[in-house]
């Protein structure tokens, strides 16, 4: 189970004294917690756990941005690399391809014919790719699936 995984790599990185990793895995056992008590449950599944992770890599990539835009090399570097520890606990990515092609699956089977039907296609299609592909992304593509699919009528 992911928060297992979680609280052995924890543990390790106390032993070695990895400040970065203590930090990084602090924060999302905290978020863990919150989420159980929130919940009003003893263990979280990992769909909850993806959810968690994906909103910590939402929000070190956007730390990220702004840090490019302030050009701040020490804070870039200190974010990268807490960037990387969350994926690390991710799935491996969706290419675009099968991202693709799970959109064109899910305006199939929601019987979506406009950019106005975005929403049940984002309903049905997010469970499949959460903490796998970036919403933005998702968001993007589907906005385009969806257009091409008006002009082509």
């Amino acid at each position: 189970m992911l928060e297992d995984k979680i609280n052995a790599d924890f543990k390790e990185a106390m032993k070695e004294r990895n400040e970065i990793k203590v930090s990084i895995l602090r924060m999302v056992k905290s978020s863990i917690q919150n989420l159980k008590i929130e919940k009003k449950k003893k263990e979280l599944g990992d769909e909850d756990m993806l959810g968690i992770l994906a909103k910590h890599v939402k929000q070190a990539q956007d730390a990220l941005e702004g840090f490019k835009k302030g050009g701040r090399e020490d804070l870039i570097k200190k974010e990268a690399a807490e960037l990387e520890i969350i994926k690390s606990y991710l799935p491996q990515e969706i290419s675009s391809e099968e991202l693709k092609n799970l959109i064109k699956e899910a305006i199939k089977t929601t019987g979506a014919a406009s950019a106005a039907d975005m929403g049940r296609v984002m309903k049905e299609l997010m469970p499949k790719v959460k903490g796998r592909a970036d919403g933005k992304k998702v968001n993007q593509l589907v906005q385009e699936l969806l257009s091409g699919a008006n002009n082509k009528k």
